[in-house]
């Protein structure tokens, strides 16, 4: 029995098969001719194919799972068995209409019909010619349409060009073939056995690794050569993607760990990424960061440096964790502003009226700043000097940074510092530690974009310290103008320029903050507001921004400054002003509550409106007590939330002379109650004491508010004064507060936080107030119209003061000592 070259559908490989085996023979070019030669009907059911193209000539098995697709093989199997097949747009849709399928598909007649145990229909067809749609007469029960014949151009037989490229595709075909694992060897003699050029084209084309529409592209075009041509072209491809897969495989051991064999992998994904001109490789990332390089203003070390950890990036293997290290650090030094600077804007007048305007107040540190414009101004290459703003909360330390920088025209940068103890937030880390990252200072500075911000250290007096190391010490090299022209960051390893970075540092207490650092910074006094200025700050700024905060405008509600003084006054207890931007939120809320519950209210705010909204004052506590008690004297402190005023108590009790002293009070505090108690005794006789009282009667001295605890040696003069008011039963004057440090010789030293006292003086409604002499040129420094309504009195020693203090008349139920 002759034998013949079959296809074997069930395995899709060639082999030999006796003829009356129901296997479809390989076309021959009788065959072809014959097919050519067929007349096309003018209506033809299309079927519709998601994922595959079928050429002429070629025999392919489809599943068919779509109730329009059943019903039209089974019509057509029971007909002429010729049907059209074309391939849809995009596979994911169910029933394609006429613009969802392609308008150029291969008539097909259908081989045989299998019924599969899952309801789907197996059908096998094999391609005749092509055609192309001209009109869908209808979509029910299956698409029918009108077609017309396709006719493909041939080139001529003895056309050398043409011969040449088939026994191209021949050659590459048995290459891939031998090359490829997945397709059996079985294969190449079905190549080598086919005789029709045009077969063996439309056969290659179907079987190769393509999507549906670069196959598609190959079937609509009409020229066989030009096919011929572009079907070498997708082949050369192949063969160049299998030659780089084995080249690679070749290179990979047998007993490779994970690491290689994820390597292995990576390399073949860039491969095949680089072929087909998808995704990111790391090449490409690397030549970016060279283009972004060349922009950069770096000097020559930099650029160096730069360039040597591109190169040792570019041989690291892009799966190991050191490689997001260094793309990282190579991406932190492209966005740092190297040498990139903003244009400083001199225009004093201008930056004055900025600090005016956001600022009640605050006059010499809106010189200091002025000063350093001038400077800045003539000299353009001063260092920036760093400066330290000091004082009590919501006095507006911080805020000020921010006109700072919009009166230079600079960036503005804020760093919290607040609890900080790790040193590394200052330096960074070293970047051979996984999850390493730079410090706070170059992030901020990379936040900038320039390398001259205004940049606020907030809090630094709450820096902390722990076993990962002393922040406020790497804070040194920072704010040193002479060193923090290359500030070394662990993480950077190379030195940044932050001698043109003008550092503002903030802090509530000087106590804290390590001496060194202190040397480093100018400090600049930022005190407390009197009423009057809390009265303006809260009209000019306070209310207008809860308005504003809340949607209302000052149509809705208006606060006059009597009103504003008395939330001052009666609800406010600090040196700031956020206690008072409090109660005035609390005023605006109760507007905004009536105006959206359509109720009536004041527009204009009265004092019942006050006592309504935010309760009866609290603070009336804070005014001067009479004199009507020996041994109560009034005395000026300094807290860490501004100026207060202090009661110093004292009490006699028949005992041994045993001195008690309570109050919550420190070491210093309780060695001047000894000091005045010592000098008390050891001037009797000029004091007109009997010196045996001493040792007939306990000495109590209190000072209240025992749970808040007090220190300092500001309060010696107004416990000598008690205790001289107690022993002798004299009264003393009224309103009248003290401040001063005593010594046993009975001089009076100068105190700090003058200021501040004043203004709790103020507040408490004192009138005279009793000094140190030295302490005059605080006064001096002070505006005139804070002092309004006051008299000092500046003493020397201890007779001056008792002399201004006490007066001659006796208390009522005087104690006989």
């Amino acid at each position: 029995m002759a034998k013949s070259k079959f296809l074997k559908l069930d395995s899709l490989s060639f082999q030999d098969f006796d003829e009356n085996s129901e296997l479809i023979p390989l076309m021959t070019p009788e065959d072809e001719e014959e097919i050519n030669n067929e007349v096309l009907p003018e209506t033809l059911p299309i079927l519709s194919l998601r994922n595959t193209v079928l050429f002429p000539g070629v025999v392919i098995p489809i599943t068919a799972g779509r109730d329009k697709s059943i019903k039209l093989i089974n019509d057509a199997n029971k007909g002429s068995k010729v049907i059209g097949v074309v391939s849809q747009k995009d596979e994911v849709v169910e029933d394609p209409t006429a613009k969802d399928i392609f308008k150029t598909g291969t008539v097909a007649r259908i081989l045989k019909v299998l019924k599969m145990p899952d309801g789907n229909t197996t059908v096998i067809i094999q391609g005749k010619k092509r055609f192309e749609i001209q009109e869908v007469m209808s979509e029910e029960p299956y698409m029918t349409a009108t077609i017309k014949d396709v006719q493909e151009a041939k080139p001529a037989i003895d056309n050398k060009e043409f011969s040449a490229i088939i026994d191209s595709i021949k050659d590459l075909s048995l290459q891939i073939i031998k090359d490829s694992p997945n397709i059996p060897s079985e294969a190449s003699f079905a190549i080598k056995n086919i005789e029709s050029n045009s077969f063996l084209v439309n056969f290659v084309s179907s079987n190769m690794n393509l999507s549906v529409e670069e196959k598609q592209e190959l079937l609509e075009i009409n020229d066989l050569k030009e096919r011929a041509l572009a079907t070498l072209k997708y082949m050369n491809v192949e063969v160049q993607k299998l030659e780089l897969k084995n080249d690679i495989q070749s290179k990979v051991q047998s007993d490779m760990n994970q690491q290689q064999r994820e390597y292995f992998l990576h390399q073949q994904m860039k491969t095949i990424q680089d072929e087909l001109g998808g995704g990111v490789s790391s090449g490409e990332e690397i030549e970016d960061m060279r283009i972004r390089a060349k922009k950069k203003k770096w000097d020559n070390q930099v650029k160096e440096h730069f360039e040597k950890e591109l190169a040792k990036m570019r041989r690291m293997n892009p799966q190991v964790a050191e490689y997001s290290i260094q793309r990282n650090y190579l991406d932190l030094f492209l966005d740092l502003p190297w040498n990139k600077f903003s244009k400083d804007k001199f225009d004093l007048k201008r930056a004055m009226k900025i600090l005016d305007r956001d600022h009640y107040g605050l006059d010499d540190v809106k010189k200091r700043i002025i000063e350093y414009l001038a400077v800045l101004k003539l000299r353009n290459d001063m260092k920036s000097p760093i400066l330290c703003l000091y004082g009590p909360p919501g006095v507006g330390k911080t805020s000020l940074g921010k006109s700072i920088a919009e009166a230079l025209g600079r960036e503005y940068v804020r760093m919290s510092l607040g609890g900080l103890r790790d040193e590394a937030e200052i330096r960074g880390h070293r970047k051979t530690y996984i999850g390493a990252m730079p410090g706070r200072i170059i992030q901020s500075l990379k936040k900038a974009g320039t390398s001259n911000p205004v940049f606020v250290l907030d809090e630094i007096d709450k820096l902390s310290n722990s076993h990962q190391g002393d922040p406020s010490s790497a804070l040194l090299e920072v704010l040193d103008p002479e060193q923090n022209s290359e500030f070394h960051d662990n993480f950077l390893e190379m030195g940044f320029d932050l001698s043109k970075v003008m550092f503002i540092a903030t802090a509530n207490s000087l106590n804290n903050i390590q001496p060194a650092l202190l040397d480093r910074m100018e400090m600049i006094n930022v005190t407390g507001y009197t009423i009057e200025e809390k009265v303006e700050i809260g009209k000019r700024h306070l209310l207008p921004k809860q308005l504003k905060e809340h949607g209302l405008t000052d149509k809705h509600l208006k606060v006059a400054k009597p009103q504003l003084e008395k939330v001052v006054e009666g609800y406010t207890r600090e040196s700031g002003v956020r206690g008072l931007e409090k109660q005035i939120a609390k005023l605006v809320r109760h507007a905004a509550k009536n105006i959206a519950m359509e109720e009536d209210y004041n527009l204009k705010v009265t004092n019942e409106d006050i006592i309504e909204v935010l309760g009866v004052p609290r603070l009336e506590r804070d005014k001067y007590e009479n004199n009507n008690v020996a041994g109560v004297v009034t005395g000026l402190a300094w807290t860490r939330v501004g100026g207060d005023i202090l009661f110093i108590e004292s009490i006699l009790s028949k005992g041994k002379g045993n001195l008690t002293i309570t109050g919550n009070l420190g070491k210093v505090m309780k060695e001047s109650a000894t000091i005045a108690m010592e000098y008390i005794k050891a001037n009797a006789d000029e004091f007109g004491i009997d010196p045996e009282v001493f040792s007939k009667y306990n000495v109590h001295i209190h000072v209240p508010e025992g749970a808040t605890p007090k220190d300092g040696p500001s309060a010696g003069v107004t416990m000598l004064t008690s205790l001289v008011s107690l022993f002798t039963q004299r009264k003393i004057k009224k309103s009248l507060a003290m401040t001063g440090e005593i010594t046993l010789r009975g001089k009076v030293l100068p105190v700090g936080g003058i200021k501040e006292k004043i203004l709790a003086a103020k507040r408490a409604r004192i009138k005279e107030i009793l000094l140190c002499e030295d302490n005059k040129r605080d006064i001096d420094e002070i505006k005139p119209e804070y002092l309004k309504g006051l008299t000092f009195h500046y003493v020397k020693d201890m007779s001056d003061v008792l002399k201004l203090a006490l007066t001659d008349q006796k208390v009522k139920n005087a104690k006989t000592l």
